[in-house]
């Protein structure tokens, strides 16, 4: 298949006319919307074998390629950074694009890559082929935003999200035993072998289990479906599916929505707790509580876990307690994140039960409110440009977490521990106060938006797409 073969995949699928018998769309869209939500939840379970692969044969690079730990550093680095930028370019790319193919051929070429990384003895190579798996990792999430704007309706979509986003813990969770022992039992080229051919083995099979929209099957809108009010000024229930152009993307959606850099700027905050605790966690247990490195490690499991429950109680909990209002909720976890961070203080030495309870309420604490802040920024834009909206507020997310690392850890070198915990608790306050004065909003229409002050520029007209069918 040629480039220009591929490229053409990616082109939207045209809208079939409506099917007008009840009784078939709703079978049809029954059978299609559970396919389509295993087919993302596995195809982003196993983007985070491609992932995390790395991590766990590292201890293997530094003694049979004399990498040292700034070399492995860099090598992390490199995919955080192409990760991020992709993050959003791939969400710009998304909103006009076949989520079917985008997401499949974004797992193979991962695989792909993970492969080469596996070929490869030179920090160089090992850096190349590691930023190229970083930058189509970009292509995972955004397909599945698309796919979960555009078929699941709003009332529901806290509950399906969250349940989509515990993927990538499962898929931490089984990884770190494919990549361990594939590298115990055959060296760690085969850590990155394996987790590289599952992908591509997963990557043809997401091609034969998606589809694209709902439209693309005969099938009416969500709004339509679900016979919902249309709040985001941009879609309308009865109108065909069309696309947005790149600037009515950036520009009237993202750029020049107050919400979303509202979001973006609490992202980053919420990021830097997160990852904070995760890569420093063991080492915090161990030098300042007196807990050995196994011990200290098996308390900082437990983030994982209290996380896969976080995330599932706040998507029910923004559906159900809050009418699918998100930013409530992401409130009141920050506000339990500033006395939770604090009990890292206050915690006993040697009291195992203790800590690992009180690291899987941080969990269960942060990746709530990072779930909550993806989904409220693709419902603060038309579905039509969801996927660009939380790959913008990604991009701050990444940012937290690159402070997280080394600037972080140099405070600690000069000011101690002491200052770990006061930044965090500072993260979760300003994370409160960043989102208080939005915490009534809903869903806002760009008319709203321009009432309350914002100049949006001149729409163009919708174009919509060349396309190509199944």
């Amino acid at each position: 298949m040629s480039f220009q073969s591929i490229l053409k995949l990616l082109n939207p699928t045209a809208p079939l006319p409506e099917i007008q018998d009840k009784t078939q769309v709703d079978e049809l869209y029954r059978y299609w919307r559970i396919r389509t939500f295993y087919g993302m939840y596995v195809g982003y379970l196993f983007y985070y074998f491609t992932r995390k692969s790395f991590t766990f044969i590292t201890p293997f690079l530094s003694g049979d390629l004399n990498l040292t730990n700034a070399h492995i550093g860099a090598l992390a680095s490199t995919l955080s950074i192409t990760y991020g930028i992709s993050k959003f370019t791939s969400g710009i790319i998304s909103d006009r694009s076949n989520p079917r193919y985008f997401m499949a051929i974004g797992l193979i070429l991962t695989g792909i890559f993970n492969i080469f990384f596996g070929l490869s003895s030179s920090i160089w190579l090992l850096a190349l082929f590691w930023g190229l798996n970083g930058w189509f990792q970009g292509w995972g999430w955004p397909a599945c935003t698309k796919q979960l704007t555009h078929w699941f309706g709003r009332a529901e979509r806290g509950t399906w999200w969250s349940a989509c986003t515990t993927s990538h813990t499962v898929g931490g969770f089984l990884i770190a035993f494919v990549a361990a022992y594939s590298a115990v039992w055959w060296g760690w080229r085969f850590g990155m072998y394996i987790p590289g051919v599952l992908c591509i083995g997963v990557g043809f099979w997401l091609i034969y289990c998606l589809r694209d929209v709902p439209e693309t099957l005969g099938l009416p809108s969500i709004e339509k479906f679900k016979n919902e009010e249309i709040l985001d000024g941009q879609d309308r229930k009865n109108e065909p599916e069309t696309y947005l152009s790149i600037k009515q993307i950036l520009c009237e959606q993202v750029l020049c929505n107050k919400y979303i850099w509202v979001l973006a700027i609490s992202y980053f905050f919420v990021y830097i707790i997160r990852t904070a605790v995760n890569d420093w966690g063991t080492l915090y247990l161990f030098q300042t509580k007196g807990y050995d490195k196994i011990t200290a490690a098996a308390c900082v499991s437990w983030f994982e876990i209290g996380g896969f429950f976080g995330i599932l109680i706040a998507g029910f909990g923004s559906d159900n307690w809050f009418k699918g209002k998100r930013v409530p909720l992401i409130i009141l976890s920050s506000v339990g994140l500033m006395f939770s961070v604090m009990g890292l203080w206050y915690l006993q030495p040697n009291n195992f039960l203790t800590a690992s309870l009180l690291i899987a309420l941080l969990g269960f604490l942060v990746f709530g409110p990072q779930m909550l802040v993806g989904l409220a920024a693709a419902e603060f834009v038309s579905k039509k440009a969801a996927s660009t909206s939380n790959g913008f507020v990604g991009c701050f997310a990444s940012l937290g977490a690159a402070i997280a690392g080394y600037p972080l850890g140099k405070m600690t070198d000069h000011y101690g521990w002491y200052s770990f915990i006061v930044v965090l608790v500072a993260c979760s306050v300003l994370t409160t106060l960043v989102l208080l004065p939005i915490w009534s909003v809903k869903s806002v229409s760009l008319e709203e938006q321009k009432t309350e002050g914002i100049d949006e520029p001149e729409a163009e007209p919708v174009v919509t797409s060349t396309t190509v069918t199944d």
